[in-house]
């Protein structure tokens, strides 16, 4: 299975966040599943990569030419590909995929996460969506999602387009165990 794993590019995130990564990625390899990232060198992104890699599994990573430009890059990847923007480096990462992992992240991975939700909502994305819920990290958006269905933003059928994980080992279970999306309901997507 090939599994994006949307994550922080950040070196300065506490540890806890880093060796969950680093298990994913370790997990990932002894499964025989490829990993799927953004190809960022540091932070979780790069943690989860380097675990996978030195386990022997494999990951490929997409990064638009710009970030490449900067040297951001992981450059021990298995397969490295260059997208011309951000736009198609997302869309890209969504179709390589057969299911997606958000590990914690600052903006960038916020924005990754809920616009696959969103996909997912209108029924473009049809495949797992999986939040790993590392120390309570995504607590927050959680409730506030809760509160959108509360408040009538979201259907409370739209909860099951996403699955809470709270270890790295659950995560990819429920990659592998949750069915793909039904396309038809796009027709809930209005209230």
């Amino acid at each position: 299975m090939k599994i994006t794993v949307y994550s922080a590019s950040s070196g300065q995130v506490p540890a806890q966040y880093i060796e969950a990564a680093q298990e994913l990625g370790r997990l990932l390899a002894a499964n025989g599943d490829t990993l799927v990232n953004g190809a960022g060198r540091t932070g979780l992104m790069g943690a989860c990569a380097d675990a996978c890699l030195a386990a022997g599994g494999r990951a490929v990573g997409i990064i638009p030419e710009f970030m490449v430009e900067q040297g951001w890059q992981h450059t021990g990847m298995s397969q490295l590909i260059v997208t011309p923007d951000m736009h198609r480096r997302k869309e890209l990462m969504a179709e390589t995929g057969d299911a997606c992992i958000a590990l914690p992240g600052g903006v960038g991975t916020l924005e990754e996460l809920l616009e696959i939700i969103t996909w997912k909502q209108l029924g473009l994305y049809l495949k797992p969506i999986i939040v790993l819920n590392t120390d309570g990290y995504y607590d927050a958006l959680l409730q506030q999602l809760q509160h959108a269905v509360d408040q009538q933003f979201m259907r409370k059928e739209h909860k099951a387009i996403w699955h809470v994980a709270s270890t790295p080992a659950e995560a990819i279970k429920f990659c592998k165990s949750t069915p793909l999306w039904d396309p038809s309901v796009r027709k809930f997507a209005a209230m």
